[in-house]
């Protein structure tokens, strides 16, 4: 199996990418030079007090994802980047960010402690940072991700700079699931996540124009929301175009049946104007889409990805701005 790659399956057996986004409340991404161990936060340039951290915040089931990210200077500058991207509630288009510039990565348990505890920290700073890609370069983890993320992750890096775009940051990162998807990405603070990446996909998804059923190929979903609903949140931006990034969303599933085919869901927008509108949509497990195979590039084991599709979609309520307000 030495010349099996996961993320080569996955396109020959047309693996469909929609709701593989990982549902996390809140992202804490720490600076750490490379290389990183496969289980990341064992890496040599990792604190005990950081690994301890992680490993309790774990164990007292935090809805924190923990990451180390790296860009090609990380491993000479002097200070350490610290980010904490907290999901916003109710209404909300993703995560609100907090940076902090620490001395050193030795103080990055401290800090994230003070703010698990709400104090403030006197290395908090403000940037003109809007946006934060993350790419899955973890290559100890799943050789497709040093394979094909490393590669993009060089050719994205060139490409922001050729735009010459200060206000946006490139990261390697350590791993968020869906290594079979190689090259795989975050955009932050909205949360998306995307996978089988070129760089004509990429330059849509930075610069928010092109034919937007084009993400189809690449959308893996949006980790802001539950799984089972992707799929409808990918129908209604597909609707609406790239003017979807810009509104707000609130989802909930509201049943499930009991052997997760069937999902009963409400999906909420807002508009710029305040105008709000409400979905319900029945979605049900695909068994012509669902797939089964090697999700890793060592997994011993073959597993079935259920994929779902939405069955129904009603309108229940539409406001204008004026019955909003």
């Amino acid at each position: 199996m030495s010349n099996f790659f996961c993320a080569d399956n996955s396109r020959k057996q047309g693996e469909e990418l929609i709701g593989t986004a990982t549902n996390n409340q809140t992202y804490i991404l720490i600076e750490c030079p490379q290389p990183w161990m496969s289980s990341a936060f064992h890496s040599k340039w990792v604190p005990e007090n950081l690994s301890v951290l992680v490993k309790e915040c774990k164990k007292a089931e935090l809805p924190i994802r923990f990451l180390l990210i790296a860009n090609n200077i990380s491993h000479k500058v002097d200070s350490t980047t610290l980010l904490i991207y907290e999901s916003n509630k109710g209404l909300g288009n993703g995560y609100s960010k907090r940076e902090f510039k620490l001395e050193n990565i030795e103080q990055a348990a401290t800090t994230i402690k003070k703010w698990l505890k709400g104090k403030p920290s006197r290395y908090e700073v403000s940037t003109d940072i809007t946006r934060d890609f993350l790419i899955c370069t973890h290559g100890s983890h799943d050789k497709c991700c040093a394979r094909y993320g490393g590669r993009f992750y060089f050719h994205a890096s060139n490409k922001i700079t050729e735009m010459g775009l200060k206000n946006v940051r490139i990261w390697k990162s350590s791993h968020f699931g869906g290594h079979r998807f190689a090259p795989t990405m975050i955009d932050l603070p909205d949360g998306r996540y995307y996978g089988k990446l070129d760089l004509n996909s990429f330059q849509s998804i930075l610069t928010r124009s092109g034919e937007i059923e084009n993400l189809i190929k690449v959308y893996r979903g949006w980790g802001f929301l539950p799984r089972p609903i992707q799929v409808l949140e990918r129908e209604l931006m597909l609707v609406h175009g790239w003017d979807w990034f810009n509104y707000k969303v609130e989802a909930k599933i509201l049943k499930e049946s009991p052997d997760g085919c069937i999902f009963q869901a409400r999906l909420s927008f807002e508009k710029p104007d305040e105008s709000l509108h409400t979905f319900k949509a029945k979605l049900v497990k695909d068994d012509f889409k669902s797939i089964t195979l090697q999700a890793a590039c060592n997994a011993t084991e073959k597993i079935t990805c259920a994929k779902y599709s939405v069955a129904s979609l009603t309108l229940t309520s539409s406001q204008s701005a004026t019955c909003v307000a």
